[in-house]
């Protein structure tokens, strides 16, 4: 079969390809992740793959231990295009699950631990689970999700022996317990000869209705992993602590990018930054990740708990920009901050604000300005653009000019699960449709400037209310912060304050409104500020619709 080749929008002779130069076993094999860990377990059989506690796996046993679950569920009848979902912190039987799923065919699951029971039914009858492995902390949430089912799951317990002193099991729900599930058998290692099979299904949070069912394939999941190993340096040295989210775009893919290089995975099953910072101490970490929210824990934790590495620890942080505080205070403490951006239909991160050597040199407010922007597109992406989201045209690159940030490559999703319409809206014009409105500055770097629903329009002039977060955040007595629109019959929209004070600050609306008014615009200034704690999603987030409904119905 004659190939034909075009480079652009122009075809290639192809007289020269008419050489019977054809795909074979000896020159191409699908790309799967599982090939991370089967190589792994080859090369380091006796290096520390994964620490739990008091108890750790070398690569040896981590792989043994993902081909007993994939030879346990085979014997269940589990195979290709099954579901296989997982309730779990970041413990060894959800990172085990990354491999032993996908290696008899099947669709990953993973299931954010703070989903109600309502939601949690929903995703598996949605997602057609065949079995659910569940941590038994979470058996109250599960029983009431699987009442809600007409054809419930095979339900295997996750009963770990390293259970936080405050965590309380509940009474098992399944049949079965899954250090009993795995057995004594191991499949050997195979994976899908076609690279487009799905190998997970993750749900978005849903805000504004259901959740949609993202759906990735081998071959994505393969790329997005290399591009985290060499945006972030890792290598076989790399000590990884789980404060991420694995059930978060499967942990950005960590999950595979660690074992790729043959890096140590330290599980932890709560974001605490007592625990974050003693795990630090005591295994060497060296890398880590989280959402802006993570960094904050650490900043504003007692002086008793901080600590001081000999080691420097790389923090990848995504899903908001963080402020540019934050980034200060986290180089204070010693660690090296790198902000990337990406969403959930792409895998986690798509671009990384690259460091360039002359941010060096620059003063500390320019430089983690720099380091705060969106960036450029990972080594892995095939491409990122600010367009304008009714003509597709690229933005001009002023640093002004608002547009859409579109995204296509071989790391954005097949699609969403049952949704054709999502999913042709998503993709139309041959891109993937973020929402979020950025600029271009004139060095190519991409900064979002609001989510295209977050935006607010007061009297006809456009707020950013990342603008004013950016603001409320270096006031030097506030902890958190989130910028909302409040309806108003004059102005259309009034911008609206929520802010988490420091616990022994002396803080009240005049003070933050003069503040305010020292560093913005008068339109731009919160015409209202709200004291207390913010609403977040599990992975850190601020849930800004929850705000939006507090805002509409304040008196």
């Amino acid at each position: 079969m004659m190939l034909r080749v075009t480079y652009g929008d122009s075809p290639v002779n192809d007289s020269i390809f008419e050489l019977g130069l054809e795909r074979n076993a000896a020159n191409h094999a699908a790309l799967s992740p599982l090939s991370f860990l089967e190589r792994a377990e080859a090369v380091w059989p006796d290096k520390t793959a994964v620490v739990h506690g008091s108890r750790s796996f070398t690569y040896a046993e981590f792989g043994r231990r993902a081909r007993r679950l994939a030879a346990a569920l085979r014997a269940r009848d589990v195979g290709p295009g099954d579901t296989v979902a997982v309730l779990a912190p970041n413990t060894p039987p959800l990172l085990e699950a990354h491999y032993g799923v996908p290696l008899v065919g099947a669709v990953l699951n993973p299931l954010n631990v703070r989903l109600d029971a309502a939601t949690i039914a929903f995703i598996l009858e949605h997602g057609g689970a065949k079995v659910l492995i569940a941590d038994t902390v979470f058996a109250a949430t599960v029983r009431e999700a699987l009442g809600r089912l007409p054809a419930p799951p095979l339900v295997v317990d996750i009963d770990d022996p390293e259970r936080l002193p405050e965590e309380t099991a509940g009474a098992h729900v399944g049949e079965v317990e899954y250090e009993a599930f795995l057995g004594d058998e191991a499949l050997p290692w195979t994976w899908p000869a076609d690279e487009w099979q799905a190998i997970a299904l993750n749900y978005t949070s849903g805000t504004t209705g259901d959740p949609k069912g993202v759906v990735y394939h081998h071959r994505g999941a393969f790329l997005n992993a290399m591009g985290n190993a060499i945006t972030m340096g890792l290598g076989r040295t790399s000590v990884y602590l789980w404060t991420l989210p694995m059930f978060h775009c499967n942990g950005w893919t960590h999950t595979w990018a660690v074992t790729a290089v043959g890096g140590t995975h330290i599980c932890l099953r709560r974001v605490d930054p007592v625990l974050i910072f003693e795990a630090i101490e005591r295994h060497g970490v060296t890398n880590m990740a989280g959402a802006p929210i993570v960094l904050n824990l650490m900043i504003h934790a007692p002086d008793a708990v901080k600590q001081r590495f000999p080691q420097r620890v790389d923090v990848a942080t995504g899903g908001a920009a963080p402020p540019t505080p934050v980034i200060a205070a986290m180089e204070d403490l010693g660690f090296r901050v790198t902000h990337l951006y990406g969403l959930t239909e792409c895998y986690g991160p798509a671009t990384v604000s690259a460091w360039q050597d002359d941010w060096a040199d620059m003063g500390l407010a320019e430089r983690t300005g720099r380091m705060a922007r969106q960036g450029v597109r990972y080594v892995t992406l095939d491409g990122v653009s600010v367009r304008d989201p009714a003509t597709l045209d690229p933005v001009p690159a002023d640093g002004t000019t608002l547009g859409e940030i579109m995204l296509r490559g071989n790391t954005v999703m097949k699609g969403y699960l049952k949704n054709p319409s999502a999913t042709d809206a998503g993709f139309a014009g041959g891109w993937y449709h973020t929402g979020d409105l950025a600029v271009t500055h004139s060095d190519g770097y991409v900064e979002v400037k609001d989510r295209a629903k977050d935006i607010i329009i007061t009297g006809g002039e456009n707020v950013s209310s990342l603008e004013v977060e950016e603001v409320l955040y270096r006031h030097p007595a506030i902890v958190e912060a989130a910028v909302v629109a409040r309806p108003d019959e004059h102005w259309g929209e009034t911008v609206c304050a929520f802010v988490a004070a420091k616990d022994d600050a002396d803080l009240d609306d005049d003070d933050v409104l003069h503040w305010c008014h020292d560093h913005l615009a008068s339109f731009k200034v919160p015409r209202t500020v709200v004291f207390g704690p913010l609403p977040k999603t599990a992975t850190g987030k601020i849930q800004k619709f929850v705000l939006r409904e507090r805002a509409r119905v304040l008196r």
